[in-house]
């Protein structure tokens, strides 16, 4: 296994490349340079870094009004309130009025565990892929974090990239022959015909552990990492559900809206066959370490394995 890492440093650190070589670059924050591992970046570019404070709707107006007069802002900031309380602000300011501004969330989904509903983020997918000219992008590992900025940098138009908080392990390092981030395609990370497994965000890492455990019951399990919300890849879901008996998908958000609800209107208009959704569940959380709840409401690993070999068997 390759060395734990996490998204956000990744981030950062590509960040940082990009804007020394692109002075148009502006980063803003609001009070989250710890959060957003911004400190690196804001001692080498403090000329290229605006701090917001605690007023997240400012932070995303100030972010487009830079955009609207030619620069390049990116904003870092938790996932939990750029999305709930600035959400008219990213809908209005950002995406109606069509402003080239990348807004990264971090600490997405429970990343903030013991801390309470306050801070998770269970509605993002949800909320921000009904709203039009944005991106939806939610990376699994450093590597892809680092593809899919680089990606989103080079294009115009808003963009949304959600990634956790702790270190985790590189699904794409020890995968040079596949191509970690290609924006609206799902990407292919173990061939299967039994059952396919649609995951994003840091559970497609458990998703891949997941199949090596059915492996173990004699289950080909396919594994797609569906990281692009918003374009989706629908053909790789139409696909699925013609080679495959049934589809599982997993994500690390509320069960209503996300990954889930998206595969299933795809796969009712265009091939039906069973899906099942592997989500938390549309209540306030029990508290815990994002461990500790992936465990307890069955996105672990084992629970994948279990949830996936149960699927099989009701279909027999």
């Amino acid at each position: 296994m390759s060395e734990l890492r996490s998204c956000r440093e990744a981030y950062t650190e590509t960040l940082r490349e990009l804007a020394t070589e692109n002075p148009d670059i502006i980063v803003l924050s609001s009070d989250a340079r710890g959060s957003c591992t911004l400190n690196g970046y804001v001692d080498a570019l403090p000329e290229q870094y605006v701090e917001i404070g605690i007023a997240e709707q400012n932070l995303i107006g100030v972010s487009a009004g830079l955009a609207a007069v030619g620069k390049k802002p990116y904003v870092c900031a938790p996932a939990c309130f750029l999305t709930a309380r600035s959400l008219e602000q990213i809908k209005i300011d950002v995406a109606y009025s069509h402003q080239n501004v990348k807004i990264l969330g971090v600490s997405g989904g429970i990343s903030y565990g013991a801390l309470g509903a306050s801070h998770h983020t269970l509605h993002d997918i949800a909320a921000l892929r009904a709203i039009p000219d944005i991106m939806v992008i939610i990376p699994c590992d450093a590597v892809q974090t680092q593809a899919v900025l680089r990606a989103v940098s080079s294009m115009e138009g808003a963009a949304y990239i959600r990634v956790g908080r702790d270190k985790i392990p590189a699904v794409y390092a020890d995968r040079p022959e596949v191509e970690p981030f290609t924006l609206g395609k799902a990407t292919v990370l173990r061939e299967g015909r039994d059952v396919t497994l649609a995951a994003c965000g840091e559970l497609v890492h458990y998703a891949l552990e997941a199949c090596n455990l059915l492996a173990e019951r004699g289950i080909e399990a396919r594994l797609l990492d569906m990281a692009s919300l918003k374009p989706f890849d629908a053909d790789a879901i139409i696909k699925a559900a013609k080679e495959t008996r049934a589809i599982v998908t997993i994500e690390e958000h509320s069960i209503n809206g996300g990954l889930g609800a998206t595969v299933s209107q795809i796969v009712c208009a265009h091939h039906p066959t069973r899906v099942r959704t592997l989500a938390l569940p549309d209540e306030f959380l029990v508290t815990g370490t994002s461990l500790e709840l992936f465990a307890h409401y069955g996105l672990d690993a084992t629970g994948i394995a279990a949830s996936t070999a149960d699927l099989l068997t009701f279909l027999e």
